[in-house]
């Protein structure tokens, strides 16, 4: 499909819908999808997208929903809760708990 045949295709289905979509918007919807990734760095999202400066890739298309930032951020804190409740392993048979903890950076008995 040639880059007419796309257009058309957005102006009718924008018709339909009455909306205003366009294929830049698509853009901007695979370099979200992109950074939201694990695997792919935000230096990858860069490189894919040909952008020169890293902040052009971060400010302008990875301009998140305050709602979704928000519930990620509460699930985040939930998650730091939850783990500090479970107490540290004991320790492996021989070592003191004490020398551990001075080694670790916890108080010294």
């Amino acid at each position: 499909m040639n880059y007419e045949a796309l257009r058309a295709v957005f102006r009718r289905a924008n018709a339909l819908l009455e909306t205003n979509w366009c294929m830049h918007d698509l853009r901007h919807t695979a370099a979200l999808r992109m950074a939201r990734d694990k695997r792919l760095s935000l230096r990858d999202v860069q490189t894919i997208l040909g952008h020169a400066h890293l902040s052009t890739t971060a400010d302008i298309y990875l301009v998140e929903d305050e709602e979704q930032v928000i519930a990620r951020v509460q699930e985040y804190l939930a998650d730091v809760t939850e783990r500090a409740a479970i107490p540290p392993p004991s320790p492996a048979t021989g070592y003191e708990a004490s020398d551990l903890d001075v080694l670790f950076g916890g108080e010294p008995a």
